[in-house]
């Protein structure tokens, strides 16, 4: 019988600032990626100083770090490996997640005594393969996310190692992320950590013998985005999850934005904690919904948790984002009736912001006597992470979120 236990909430950290964010914002650990050897290339990623603040900054409030070393290798990727490796495991980091085998081999061989994680690039999609990957030494197996509640719950009820899921966030139109599109189309290698995006690409729809004539697929202008998927979100559906003996529930998104990671952070934290103390009576609060709808995402699916999806889990007119708020500032202190922010879209004195806080609470907050770093009033914030002060007679803290309902 799998023991029961309150599932981590694991929240993406592309950088430093966005760690210190999911943190601080309820997540209970992050997953990051080093220089090399992870699957986001683009993502800020960490440098071995701030691997090492990284982890200094979780483990002081008793949070984890794991780190990816997710690529499916080559050959020249595995000179610098063990030394990769052994640095890892000096800075003190909780666990690795691995896909390939060569490299869960090396890493297995190099530091036998590292807590291994399987990501979901190994498409672990049935109960004999997580045995598999338990019998080879895994702590942790994240599954595909090509599964329905009912395979997960078989999947906990055959096996006894830790089980980790995906439950918001992008989706790739791949099978757990193996895509070779944007290696052919751009010469990126998606699955060594340089994926171009090309599914969310406009595509239309060309016949042999009539060249420069361009057919859409759907009716649209435009052309179609047939492989745009919908981003996941299984926020109501936390109880199943949790039935099906997954001990972590994971966000994607190491790519997107520090608001992003806090929001998001927020809102399962909060569901996490109360559908753990009355899972009977769990309901999803209306703010929740509300505060996904906030940051920058696209319209929301279920995936393949109530079934295989159909064509309503895809976008086809579009692959813009959607949000209702935009991200303006970042708190960076309060001191005698006086507030430090620092600037991440234009602001002017007047406005009036929502003001989104550590605890998932919410105020307003109108921008009077802006001044800038000599103390000379501004009317506005226009450039770029510009730090100013205004007036706030009411403590805000450190890391509280500025954001203002999008024209």
């Amino acid at each position: 019988m799998r023991k029961s236990v309150k599932p981590e909430l694991l929240a993406p950290a592309g950088n430093m600032e966005k760690l210190r964010m999911a943190l601080l914002y309820g997540a209970d650990a992050v997953y990051l990626g080093g220089k090399i050897l992870g699957l986001r290339a683009f993502a800020g990623n960490f440098s071995p100083d701030e691997m090492k603040e990284a982890v200094r900054f979780a483990h002081g409030m008793h949070k984890k770090v794991y780190v990816t070393v997710n690529i499916f290798a080559h050959n020249e990727d595995l000179t610098a490996l063990p030394d990769y490796l052994r640095s890892l495991q000096e800075i003190g980091v909780d666990a690795l997640l691995i896909s390939d085998l060569g490299i869960w081999s090396i890493a297995r061989n190099v530091i036998p005594d590292m807590p291994l994680h399987v990501s979901t690039q190994a498409n672990t999609t049935n109960w004999a393969g997580v045995k598999a990957w338990e019998q080879l030494g895994a702590s942790r197996v994240v599954l595909a996310r090509e599964l329905s509640f009912a395979e997960m719950r078989e999947i906990g009820d055959r096996t006894e190692v830790e089980l980790e899921a995906f439950v918001h966030g992008a989706m790739c139109i791949s099978y757990s992320g193996r895509c070779w599109l944007s290696s052919y189309l751009t010469g990126r290698d998606g699955n060594r950590g340089a994926c171009a995006q090309v599914c969310r690409w406009e595509f239309g729809l060309t016949e042999q013998k009539r060249p420069g004539e361009q057919f859409d697929v759907a009716e649209d202008e435009r052309g179609t985005y047939i492989m745009n998927s919908k981003d996941l979100c299984l926020l109501p559906y936390l109880p199943e999850l949790m039935k099906a003996g997954i001990c972590s529930f994971k966000i994607e998104g190491r790519m997107k934005s520090a608001h992003y990671a806090a929001s998001v952070a927020s809102v399962y934290r909060r569901a996490i904690d109360a559908c753990w103390d009355a899972p009977d009576a769990f309901a999803v609060k209306q703010e929740w919904l509300d505060e996904l709808e906030k940051v920058s995402h696209r319209p929301y699916t279920t995936g393949f948790a109530l079934g295989k999806p159909d064509a309503a889990a895809q976008v086809y007119t579009t692959s813009a984002y959607l949000q209702t708020h935009d991200f303006v500032g970042l708190v960076r202190g309060w001191q005698e009736g006086r507030l430090t922010v620092e600037q991440r879209n234009h602001m002017k004195a007047g406005e009036e912001l929502e003001v989104f806080l550590p605890d998932g609470s919410l105020r307003s907050l109108i921008l009077q006597d802006m001044r800038d770093g000599e103390g000379n009033c501004i009317d506005c914030a226009p450039h770029a992470q510009q730090v100013f002060t205004c007036r706030a007679e009411e403590e805000i803290p450190a890391s509280a979120i500025l954001r203002r309902k999008a024209v």
